[in-house]
């Protein structure tokens, strides 16, 4: 359905957030992260440093990297809270689309919703729980993704 991607500097910011927004141990963070690695090697992405130079269109330089990682590898859409720091015109500038996860979820169900179903009840599955649990475990971050699950 979809390739997760990602820099080193991505991982360092997702580390942070997940000690300073979640309240992580430093441990849970490196585990966190050395997990993502093992799963998805491919994943790893370098940005050159002249890259940055490029996307000046993004307002914030501390996340142009973000950007440059995309364009890099080709990457078709960059999923984050954060829409408001990439700006439409600048992200479609380089074929990007810039989401959140809620938007992003909802369009792999609509192209592909038994799958993301099946992935639901493996999720839940890998738990010893079931798909209800996972949907309503969702719900406060992606609620309208849970909508259109739960209704069906």
């Amino acid at each position: 359905m979809y390739r997760p991607l990602w820099s080193e500097q991505i991982l360092t910011e997702m580390a942070r957030a997940l000690k300073t927004k979640l309240h992580r141990s430093s441990e849970a963070a490196a585990w966190r992260r050395q997990q993502m690695k093992e799963a998805f090697p491919e994943a790893m992405v370098t940005v050159p440093s002249a890259l940055l130079k490029a996307v000046e269109c993004i307002p914030d330089k501390n996340d142009r990297h973000v950007l440059a990682a995309a364009i890099i590898a080709r990457a078709n859409a960059i999923v984050t809270q954060n829409t408001r720091h990439f700006p439409k015109d600048c992200c479609e500038k380089y074929g990007v689309l810039c989401q959140t996860p809620e938007d992003f979820l909802i369009d792999q169900y609509r192209l592909h919703r038994q799958l993301v179903l099946d992935k639901l009840d493996d999720q839940a599955a890998g738990i010893c729980q079931n798909r209800e649990f996972v949907v309503v475990s969702l719900k406060a971050s992606v609620p309208k993704f849970c909508q259109l699950v739960d209704s069906k």
